[in-house]
Protein backbone atom coordinates (compact mmCIF):
# COMPACT_ATOMS: atom_id res chain seq x y z
CA UNK A 1 0.00 0.00 0.00
CA UNK A 2 1.46 3.66 -0.74
CA UNK A 3 2.15 5.79 1.65
CA UNK A 4 2.49 9.22 2.71
CA UNK A 5 1.12 11.74 5.51
CA UNK A 6 -2.30 11.55 6.42
CA UNK A 7 -4.35 14.45 4.66
CA UNK A 8 -7.54 15.41 6.73
CA UNK A 9 -10.56 16.29 4.80
CA UNK A 10 -9.89 20.13 5.42
CA UNK A 11 -6.84 20.59 4.15
CA UNK A 12 -6.81 19.16 0.56
CA UNK A 13 -8.88 21.94 -1.00
CA UNK A 14 -8.04 20.62 -4.83
CA UNK A 15 -9.13 17.50 -6.36
CA UNK A 16 -6.73 14.40 -6.29
CA UNK A 17 -5.31 12.41 -8.93
CA UNK A 18 -5.69 9.16 -8.81
CA UNK A 19 -4.39 5.93 -10.88
CA UNK A 20 -4.69 3.07 -9.54
CA UNK A 21 -8.02 0.72 -7.63
CA UNK A 22 -6.92 -2.35 -5.23
CA UNK A 23 -9.73 -3.93 -4.61
CA UNK A 24 -8.80 -6.57 -1.92
CA UNK A 25 -10.93 -9.72 -1.30
CA UNK A 26 -11.15 -12.13 1.41
CA UNK A 27 -12.42 -15.36 0.62
CA UNK A 28 -13.56 -18.12 2.42
CA UNK A 29 -15.23 -21.34 1.06
CA UNK A 30 -17.22 -19.19 -1.36
CA UNK A 31 -16.49 -21.82 -4.44
CA UNK A 32 -20.01 -20.79 -6.04
CA UNK A 33 -19.57 -17.50 -5.83
CA UNK A 34 -16.53 -15.97 -6.33
CA UNK A 35 -16.18 -16.37 -10.03
CA UNK A 36 -18.90 -13.86 -10.80
CA UNK A 37 -17.81 -11.92 -8.40
CA UNK A 38 -14.37 -11.43 -10.35
CA UNK A 39 -16.28 -11.63 -13.72
CA UNK A 40 -18.23 -8.29 -12.55
CA UNK A 41 -15.17 -6.65 -11.26
CA UNK A 42 -13.94 -6.79 -14.59
CA UNK A 43 -16.70 -5.40 -16.41
CA UNK A 44 -16.98 -2.18 -14.32
CA UNK A 45 -15.83 0.79 -16.86
CA UNK A 46 -12.99 2.27 -14.65
CA UNK A 47 -10.76 5.70 -15.69
CA UNK A 48 -8.05 3.86 -13.22
CA UNK A 49 -5.59 0.71 -12.99
CA UNK A 50 -7.91 -2.20 -11.76
CA UNK A 51 -5.63 -4.46 -9.09
CA UNK A 52 -7.59 -7.29 -7.52
CA UNK A 53 -5.87 -8.89 -4.59
CA UNK A 54 -8.08 -12.36 -3.72
CA UNK A 55 -6.61 -13.73 -0.23
CA UNK A 56 -7.55 -17.11 0.11
CA UNK A 57 -7.74 -17.82 3.68
CA UNK A 58 -7.65 -21.44 4.31
CA UNK A 59 -10.61 -22.76 2.00
CA UNK A 60 -11.78 -25.96 2.19
CA UNK A 61 -14.29 -26.46 -0.52
CA UNK A 62 -12.37 -25.89 -3.56
CA UNK A 63 -12.15 -22.50 -3.97
CA UNK A 64 -8.39 -22.56 -4.42
CA UNK A 65 -8.71 -24.25 -7.70
CA UNK A 66 -11.51 -22.01 -8.70
CA UNK A 67 -9.14 -19.17 -8.06
CA UNK A 68 -5.97 -20.52 -9.78
CA UNK A 69 -7.83 -20.40 -12.57
CA UNK A 70 -8.98 -16.79 -12.04
CA UNK A 71 -5.30 -14.83 -11.66
CA UNK A 72 -4.00 -13.19 -14.31
CA UNK A 73 -1.85 -9.63 -14.79
CA UNK A 74 -5.03 -8.14 -13.13
CA UNK A 75 -6.15 -10.89 -10.06
CA UNK A 76 -3.10 -11.77 -7.66
CA UNK A 77 -4.47 -14.85 -5.39
CA UNK A 78 -2.57 -15.18 -1.94
CA UNK A 79 -3.58 -18.02 0.13
CA UNK A 80 -3.26 -18.45 3.89
CA UNK A 81 -2.51 -22.15 4.86
CA UNK A 82 -5.30 -22.21 7.16
CA UNK A 83 -8.39 -19.75 8.11
CA UNK A 84 -7.59 -17.31 10.33
CA UNK A 85 -10.66 -14.46 10.05
CA UNK A 86 -11.38 -11.75 7.61
CA UNK A 87 -9.73 -9.04 9.43
CA UNK A 88 -6.32 -11.13 9.05
CA UNK A 89 -7.33 -11.81 5.03
CA UNK A 90 -7.48 -8.04 4.89
CA UNK A 91 -4.36 -7.22 6.60
CA UNK A 92 -2.70 -9.89 4.28
CA UNK A 93 -4.27 -7.55 0.75
CA UNK A 94 -2.99 -4.21 2.38
CA UNK A 95 0.24 -5.16 2.67
CA UNK A 96 0.15 -6.36 -1.06
CA UNK A 97 -1.97 -2.85 -2.36
CA UNK A 98 0.22 -0.35 -3.95
CA UNK A 99 -2.86 1.34 -5.37
CA UNK A 100 -3.76 5.09 -4.47
CA UNK A 101 -7.42 3.97 -3.64
CA UNK A 102 -8.49 1.01 -1.50
CA UNK A 103 -11.46 -0.92 -1.63
CA UNK A 104 -12.48 -3.51 -0.11
CA UNK A 105 -14.71 -6.52 -2.03
CA UNK A 106 -16.78 -9.57 -0.55
CA UNK A 107 -16.58 -12.27 -2.71
CA UNK A 108 -20.64 -13.64 -1.86
CA UNK A 109 -22.13 -11.41 -4.42
CA UNK A 110 -24.24 -9.71 -1.72
CA UNK A 111 -22.29 -6.53 -2.70
CA UNK A 112 -22.28 -5.61 -6.30
CA UNK A 113 -19.17 -4.11 -7.98
CA UNK A 114 -22.14 -2.11 -10.78
CA UNK A 115 -22.04 0.47 -7.09
CA UNK A 116 -18.37 1.42 -7.55
CA UNK A 117 -18.75 4.32 -9.47
CA UNK A 118 -21.14 5.33 -6.62
CA UNK A 119 -18.46 5.11 -4.08
CA UNK A 120 -15.62 6.48 -6.60
CA UNK A 121 -17.11 9.68 -7.68
CA UNK A 122 -17.05 11.32 -4.17
CA UNK A 123 -13.13 10.59 -4.27
CA UNK A 124 -12.82 12.04 -7.39
CA UNK A 125 -14.83 14.91 -6.80
CA UNK A 126 -12.08 15.64 -3.93
CA UNK A 127 -15.29 15.38 -1.66
CA UNK A 128 -13.72 12.75 0.68
CA UNK A 129 -11.22 10.74 1.34
CA UNK A 130 -13.07 7.60 2.75
CA UNK A 131 -16.50 6.43 1.50
CA UNK A 132 -18.58 3.68 2.95
CA UNK A 133 -21.73 2.72 1.05
CA UNK A 134 -25.11 2.08 2.66
CA UNK A 135 -27.21 -0.48 3.28
CA UNK A 136 -29.72 1.53 4.20
CA UNK A 137 -29.98 4.32 2.20
CA UNK A 138 -30.09 2.39 -1.07
CA UNK A 139 -32.23 -0.47 -3.19
CA UNK A 140 -31.72 -3.77 -1.11
CA UNK A 141 -32.76 -6.98 0.03
CA UNK A 142 -34.17 -6.73 3.44
CA UNK A 143 -31.83 -8.60 5.57
CA UNK A 144 -32.76 -10.53 8.57
CA UNK A 145 -34.18 -9.13 11.70
CA UNK A 146 -31.34 -9.52 14.16
CA UNK A 147 -28.58 -8.67 11.43
CA UNK A 148 -30.78 -5.20 10.89
CA UNK A 149 -31.37 -4.63 14.91
CA UNK A 150 -27.44 -5.36 15.38
CA UNK A 151 -26.26 -3.00 12.16
CA UNK A 152 -28.46 -0.02 13.90
CA UNK A 153 -27.05 -0.75 17.13
CA UNK A 154 -23.78 -0.74 16.04
CA UNK A 155 -24.08 2.33 13.65
CA UNK A 156 -25.45 4.36 16.87
CA UNK A 157 -22.73 3.42 19.15
CA UNK A 158 -20.64 4.61 16.52
CA UNK A 159 -21.92 7.94 16.38
CA UNK A 160 -22.26 8.36 19.96
CA UNK A 161 -18.72 7.20 20.47
CA UNK A 162 -16.84 8.88 17.85
CA UNK A 163 -19.35 12.04 17.26
CA UNK A 164 -20.04 10.78 13.56
CA UNK A 165 -23.41 10.37 11.51
CA UNK A 166 -23.02 6.77 9.90
CA UNK A 167 -25.79 4.79 8.90
CA UNK A 168 -24.32 2.18 7.90
CA UNK A 169 -20.77 1.62 10.17
CA UNK A 170 -20.72 -1.91 9.42
CA UNK A 171 -21.44 -1.91 5.53
CA UNK A 172 -18.40 -4.62 3.86
CA UNK A 173 -18.23 -2.07 1.05
CA UNK A 174 -15.49 0.50 2.46
CA UNK A 175 -13.25 2.59 0.19
CA UNK A 176 -10.04 4.60 0.87
CA UNK A 177 -7.68 7.15 -0.18
CA UNK A 178 -4.45 5.39 0.50
CA UNK A 179 -3.12 8.36 2.32
CA UNK A 180 -5.48 8.09 4.61
CA UNK A 181 -4.71 4.70 6.50
CA UNK A 182 -0.96 4.61 5.54
CA UNK A 183 0.43 3.48 8.97
CA UNK A 184 -2.72 2.26 10.55
CA UNK A 185 -2.06 -1.03 11.86
CA UNK A 186 -4.78 -3.60 11.68
CA UNK A 187 -5.17 -5.92 15.04
CA UNK A 188 -8.34 -7.18 14.49
CA UNK A 189 -8.47 -11.15 12.74
CA UNK A 190 -12.43 -11.13 12.66
CA UNK A 191 -15.37 -9.34 11.47
CA UNK A 192 -14.52 -6.44 13.94
CA UNK A 193 -12.14 -5.18 11.17
CA UNK A 194 -15.17 -3.10 10.62
CA UNK A 195 -15.12 -1.16 13.68
CA UNK A 196 -11.60 -0.98 14.26
CA UNK A 197 -11.08 0.46 10.83
CA UNK A 198 -13.66 2.81 11.30
CA UNK A 199 -12.58 3.53 14.80
CA UNK A 200 -9.28 4.78 13.56
CA UNK A 201 -9.59 6.51 10.59
CA UNK A 202 -12.46 8.52 12.41
CA UNK A 203 -9.78 9.49 15.37
CA UNK A 204 -7.53 10.84 12.71
CA UNK A 205 -10.24 13.08 12.01
CA UNK A 206 -11.65 11.89 8.35
CA UNK A 207 -15.22 12.30 7.74
CA UNK A 208 -16.57 9.64 6.20
CA UNK A 209 -18.74 10.11 3.37
CA UNK A 210 -21.43 7.63 2.53
CA UNK A 211 -23.37 6.95 -0.44
CA UNK A 212 -26.58 4.65 -1.26
CA UNK A 213 -25.48 0.95 -2.46
CA UNK A 214 -27.53 -2.30 -3.47
CA UNK A 215 -27.59 -4.91 -1.19
CA UNK A 216 -28.46 -8.80 -1.27
CA UNK A 217 -28.41 -10.30 1.56
CA UNK A 218 -27.85 -13.90 2.34
CA UNK A 219 -28.91 -16.19 4.81
CA UNK A 220 -27.06 -18.56 7.11
CA UNK A 221 -28.28 -21.36 4.85
CA UNK A 222 -27.14 -19.48 1.78
CA UNK A 223 -23.33 -19.65 3.49
CA UNK A 224 -23.66 -16.30 5.31
CA UNK A 225 -20.48 -16.72 8.05
CA UNK A 226 -21.14 -13.30 10.40
CA UNK A 227 -23.11 -14.43 13.81
CA UNK A 228 -24.70 -12.60 17.19
CA UNK A 229 -21.77 -12.98 18.61
CA UNK A 230 -19.94 -11.04 16.08
CA UNK A 231 -22.07 -8.13 17.13
CA UNK A 232 -20.87 -8.42 20.59
CA UNK A 233 -17.42 -8.83 19.59
CA UNK A 234 -18.09 -5.58 17.64
CA UNK A 235 -19.63 -3.68 20.56
CA UNK A 236 -16.32 -4.08 22.55
CA UNK A 237 -13.94 -3.17 19.62
CA UNK A 238 -16.13 0.04 19.44
CA UNK A 239 -15.18 0.67 22.82
CA UNK A 240 -11.86 -0.32 23.11
CA UNK A 241 -10.51 1.59 19.89
CA UNK A 242 -11.98 4.94 21.36
CA UNK A 243 -10.18 4.98 24.06
CA UNK A 244 -6.57 3.48 23.29
CA UNK A 245 -3.54 5.19 23.30
CA UNK A 246 -2.13 5.28 20.37
CA UNK A 247 -3.92 8.75 18.88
Amino acid sequence: MTGGEPMPDDQSPVRPVYTTLSVIMPVFNERTTVAEVVRRMRAVELPLTLQIIVVDDGSTDGSDKVLGALQDSTVRVISHAQNQGKGAAIRTGMAAATGDLLLIQDADLEYDPDDWPRLLDPMFKGKAHVVYGSRFTGERKNMLPLHWFANRVLSFTTNLLYSSTLSDMETCYKLFDARAIAGITIVSNRFDFEPEITAKVLRRGYRIYEVPISYAGREPHEGKKITWRDGFSALAALVRFRFAKEY
